[in-house]
């Protein structure tokens, strides 16, 4: 059983009680407070434990005569291999993102094991037997790619370039150049989201970044901005140890050395849309796009009428500017996070269809 959450929890008791002989669970996540009102398998005394090991513990006492094993690890790491997938009768997930439900579907049709493929979108469910040569896979039929994306994922653990183009767009941008989006369409915010904490974690750095934005138009404006989201952030996500217990931990990034890096880079490099930049590249499109959009904001609020609402931007996927900004800061938040970058006509491209 791949996911020991909320489908995990139902999942692992019907299992049990059913007298299947031997379960393993996989589960790389921790137990959060927000998941106690659903995931009942889990108390308040077990906060901060491994989901895979107290689902274990608590399930065991359904059923003494069940034996099962606890893996507090990635189903993408290599010890999960094709022979550990052979020694299974069927897999079930129970899993909340595409990517892995992907990897595992691949692993059980390679190792002719049977899949139950499980999901939840809201208040809506849906189960899929998975069998080779019987009835079509998981990627057989064309799966749409999400177009809201949990705060705790764009805040803190971003996988996928997507998520580093809405945290740049509807994050970044908004909070230093244009209107907070706290109800931003592509961000979470439900309350069953698992994202309480973070959401409140991410209205008190858009405070910090709304102090920082009264600099704006000072010579140390670029450098306060890009210190506080690829500096100070990412260190205090560094500190959180467990979480990357089984994620690669982000890097951290110097303006100075970047600054240095970038001398040599020319202004034409953000005509090269369809080239991935490199990080020196990106710093350097980041500050120019950064003084030319403060510039144009510092410009419209002199020009601002009296008795008018103070001016903000908008990010305009074909004003080049904002695009520019979006795509270089998600690029480097990308890098942080090993993340491969995108070129900015992809970049485009994905940003564009979050507004569908």
């Amino acid at each position: 059983m791949v996911g020991a959450g909320g489908i995990g929890c139902e999942l692992l008791k019907n299992l049990v009680l059913t007298g299947f002989g031997e379960v393993d669970i996989i589960d790389l996540d921790t137990i959060d407070l927000s998941n106690l009102n659903r995931q009942f398998l889990f108390g308040h005394e077990h906060i901060k434990r491994s989901k895979a090991l107290v689902a274990k513990e608590t399930a065991s006492r359904f059923n003494p005569r069940v034996k099962i094993e606890a893996h507090h690890a990635n189903i993408k790491d290599p010890q999960f291999g094709l022979k550990w997938f052979k020694g299974f009768d069927i897999v079930f997930n129970a899993l909340d993102n595409l990517d892995a439900r992907r990897h595992v579907n691949k692993m059980c049709l390679a190792a002719d094991v049977p899949l139950i493929e499980s999901g939840t979108t809201g208040f809506n469910g849906q189960v899929q037997v998975i069998k080779k040569g019987v009835s079509e896979c998981y990627d057989c039929s064309f799966k749409e790619t999400p177009k809201t994306f949990p705060v705790c994922t764009i805040r803190s653990t971003p996988s996928l370039p997507i998520h580093c183009i809405v945290w740049a767009k509807s994050y970044l941008f908004a909070e230093i150049l244009g209107t907070s989006e706290d109800d931003a369409p592509e961000l979470d915010t439900t309350e069953d989201s698992e994202n309480a904490k973070e959401i409140e974690k991410l209205r008190e750095e858009a405070h910090a970044l709304k102090r920082i934005r009264e600099s704006m138009g000072t010579e140390d404006f670029p450098l306060q901005v890009f210190q506080k989201v690829f500096v100070d952030d990412i260190e205090r996500l560094r500190s959180m140890e467990d979480m990357w217990k089984h994620r690669q931990k982000p890097a951290l990034l110097n303006f100075d050395e970047l600054k240095q890096q970038a001398l040599g880079v020319g202004e034409a490099i953000a005509d090269k849309d369809q080239v991935i930049w490199t990080v020196a590249e990106n710093f350097a499109v980041f500050c120019t796009s950064l003084k030319t959009l403060s510039d144009r904001l510092d410009e419209l609020r002199a020009n601002n009428s009296l008795g008018n609402a103070a001016p903000v931007l908008s990010f305009d996927k074909d004003d080049k500017d904002t695009l520019d900004f979006v795509a270089s800061a998600a690029n480097l938040r990308s890098m942080i996070f090993g993340i491969d970058p995108k070129c900015e006509f992809e970049i485009k491209r994905e940003s564009w269809s979050l507004e569908l």
